[in-house]
């Protein structure tokens, strides 16, 4: 099979023996793979895959068919459209995933589209609503809302009535993210003058720590997830005592089997039938074949983009 493989830092098409899908897994054909900040750092050798996993081949999430089954698997049949979180090796033509790990992909979606979900989506979900606890009429703030999580935390946060608040640093992004329903969407500048919020979903980084307190509303919450723009914050702890705050990370890729078969089912329940009412969409900024894998991270990379980047196998 051929494959998106880090070499030297550099992503160039490889070829690869097939892999064959062991007990209780699938094997898949991969017809779309999104690319995600931890595949850069993948890349740039500064973010390991986890045990079991391609750390030459990267891609935290694929879509595609169920070309055969393991011993064991029942949850598929050979056909099926499917989608996943997975530890790395989604950006190739064929991929070995666990059953369990595996989502149906709603029919409402195409490739491309199908390929830029399971990663942002679970993300989001997992924190707004397993960890944070979010619910209708509170206020939500997200930063870094143009993308790929932050645009789908914003629809995740409008479906379940929850008043949001997005930050956008580009303005020409600012009006598709507010028709993705954010009720205001300003510069991170400002976002301290348009609080109080019950939850802040932060996805840039340090530099927004300490304002994020400051902008919490007693007995709020604030979930870290990105942190691009830095990794060590100064936090007023008396502020944290004060509101009774609650402060809390999330990784989803390094997480066991159980932790990410519990994520998949909550995203069968609760956000995979929201695509095909047209609750939820998937802004895709941009695809790329396979063996132009390298151009979708340099795009990726440019910034100034909507949702997600994908790249697509055939």
């Amino acid at each position: 099979m051929r494959a998106a493989t880090i070499r030297d830092e550099q992503i160039v098409l490889e070829d690869h023996p097939d892999p064959s899908p062991g007990k209780g897994e699938v094997l898949v054909e991969v017809h779309a793979a999104g690319v995600n900040g931890a595949d850069l750092l993948q890349r740039k050798g500064l973010y390991r895959a986890p045990p079991g996993s391609h750390q030459d081949i990267p891609g935290l999430e694929l879509a595609g068919t169920v070309a055969a089954l393991g011993p064991g698997a029942t949850r598929f049949k050979e056909g099926d459209r499917v989608m996943a979180v997975v530890g790395g090796g989604g950006q190739a033509e064929r991929a070995v995933v666990h059953e369990r790990q595996l989502m149906p992909v709603p029919e409402s979606l195409s490739w491309a589209e199908a390929g830029g979900v399971p990663e942002v989506f679970t993300t989001a979900h997992d924190m707004l609503f397993t960890q944070l606890g979010l619910g209708p009429g509170e206020r939500l703030l997200v930063h870094g809302a143009a993308g790929g999580v932050g645009t789908a935390a914003v629809q995740l946060g409008r479906a379940t009535g929850a008043r949001v608040t997005a930050t956008v640093r580009n303005e020409s992004l600012r009006d598709a993210v507010e028709e993705l329903g954010a009720g205001g969407v300003i510069p991170p500048e400002v976002f301290g003058e348009a609080g109080p919020f019950d939850v802040i979903l932060e996805l840039v980084g340090a530099p927004n720590m300490p304002g994020n307190l400051t902008a919490l509303e007693n007995r709020g919450r604030i979930g870290v997830i990105g942190i691009g723009a830095g990794a060590k914050a100064e936090l007023n702890l008396g502020l944290v005592l004060g509101k009774r705050a609650t402060v809390c990370g999330s990784t989803l890729r390094p997480r066991p089997l159980e932790e990410k078969a519990d994520a998949a089912r909550r995203m069968e329940r609760q956000v995979l039938p929201l695509f095909d009412t047209g609750a939820l969409r998937v802004p895709v900024a941009d695809t790329f074949p396979l063996d132009r894998a390298a151009e979708a991270y340099e795009r990726f990379e440019a910034g100034g983009k909507l949702g997600k980047i994908v790249i697509v196998t055939r």
